[in-house]
């Protein structure tokens, strides 16, 4: 999700959710404790030099159960953030504390909640690293103690 559309859809929404991908939600008292751009610079295992730019939310809650973040208030908080930083209308990633680590989330939204979505890793440079293609698989019969020379099994 785009920073304009989180944008967009707080201005319709009179409380905020956030879903993980497990289906929990993240407690009703989170507070959204930064909002900044990220940027990476790097070079692939292909040698390509790259370039990624964020804007990051990072999510957090602790035992204050009183405290209610409202659309209106994350939506004053990123147009400041906006002033300062003069963001591009970039993709948004979320920052949240697992049990073990901080997770990082891409965003969406399902018209009610905003939706934590797991990100993956890839090879950036699979025609250069040379990535071999799935094998094909063979069916084996069914028969345990047989094998037909022409079936590829054997």
């Amino acid at each position: 999700m785009k920073l304009s559309e989180i944008k967009t859809h707080l201005k319709t929404l009179e409380c905020i959710g956030f879903q993980l991908p497990n289906g929990h939600l993240v407690p009703k008292h989170f507070h959204v404790t930064e909002v900044g751009k990220v940027t990476k610079d790097y070079i692939d295992c292909g040698g390509k030099v790259r370039n990624e730019a964020v804007v990051s939310f990072q999510l957090w809650e602790e035992n204050d159960y009183d405290h209610r973040l409202h659309p209106d208030k994350l939506l004053n908080i990123i147009e400041m953030s906006e002033k300062i930083f003069h963001f591009e209308d970039l993709e948004i990633e979320v920052e949240y504390q697992g049990k073990e680590t901080i997770g990082k989330y891409n965003l969406d939204f399902d018209g009610v909640n905003f939706l934590l979505t797991s990100k993956i890793t890839d090879c950036l440079a699979k025609d250069a690293c040379i990535i071999p293609k799935e094998k094909p698989r063979i069916r084996i019969s069914d028969r345990q103690n047989s094998c037909d020379p022409s079936s590829g099994c054997c």
